[in-house]
């Protein structure tokens, strides 16, 4: 069965239960949901990938812990290990980065989770492309969206900063120029708060947006250099590679069918 285990930020969901029982309750409960396995649907492993998965399920029996104080240990675990900072080369910057990981953290518990859930349903999902993303700075709205802000606000109050002051630190995602990348942002908003299945691609523009500036008198646009120092809600992934063709021509295939194939040009990885 699965057993309620008592924290001081609440009850948390720990799994006791079987796979099925658990997804029955996931779609029942809110806050805290119980974690889903890593695999969508256990019965299709072998023997040793089923040990493998219940050995690691074992590792990782309830989800994050939201009270000020964890809050604050897990920021300063992101400050030593994660950036490899001390208290002596440590600054406000640092400490949005340390923050922004540990609630990048608490998505990857629900990105994982309902993913599997969405596999094990075998759903139907939405795939949005757009050329442009204004998301916005992300750290205020994820912690928004988490229902985390007390807690965070506390736990970086202990530690010494301000959660608004932090937000500064951002550097908005330059993905876009105007109303389509505002649009787009809009979009995926929508479908998040109504709860459909859907992915939103588009392009990581290195300079996507122009900054303003006024020297001698004079506006000048000059690159939006929002990558300078990286962005610690990426999560770079160095095995997967897509190919894109430019330019070349489209060819049909057999006379007489409506079936073309793109060849010629460049591919790029």
């Amino acid at each position: 069965a699965t057993t309620m285990k008592k924290s001081p930020s609440g009850p948390k969901l720990v799994r006791t239960a079987s796979q099925k029982e658990l997804l029955e309750l996931l779609e029942k409960v809110d806050k805290p949901r119980a974690r889903l396995s890593s695999h969508g649907d256990l019965s299709k492993l072998s023997a040793g990938e089923q040990q493998v998965a219940d050995t690691l399920w074992s590792l990782m029996p309830s989800r994050l812990s939201s009270d000020p104080d964890d809050l604050k240990k897990e920021i300063v675990r992101h400050v030593e290990y994660s950036l490899a900072k001390t208290r002596f080369n440590f600054n406000s910057y640092h400490a949005y980065q340390a923050t922004a990981l540990t609630v990048r953290d608490f998505l990857m518990e629900q990105f994982n989770d309902t993913n599997m859930l969405y596999q094990h349903k075998q759903v139907r999902r939405i795939y949005y492309l757009s050329l442009e993303f204004l998301m916005g700075r992300t750290l205020n709205n994820a912690v928004m969206n988490l229902g985390i802000s007390h807690e965070m606000t506390k736990a970086l109050g202990d530690l010494g900063y301000e959660l608004e002051d932090l937000r500064d630190e951002e550097r908005d995602a330059a993905l876009g120029n105007g109303g389509l990348g505002r649009l787009a942002a809009c979009f995926m908003d929508s479908l998040a708060t109504l709860n459909l299945p859907a992915w939103g691609y588009g392009l990581r523009y290195t300079y996507g947006m122009f900054e303003q500036r006024i020297l001698n008198g004079q506006q000048v646009e000059l690159p939006d250099c929002w990558l300078t120092y990286g962005n610690p809600w990426e999560i770079q992934r160095l095995d997967i590679q897509y190919p894109v063709r430019f330019y070349g021509s489209i060819e049909q295939k057999r006379i007489g069918e409506a079936e073309f194939e793109w060849t010629g040009g460049e591919v790029v990885m």
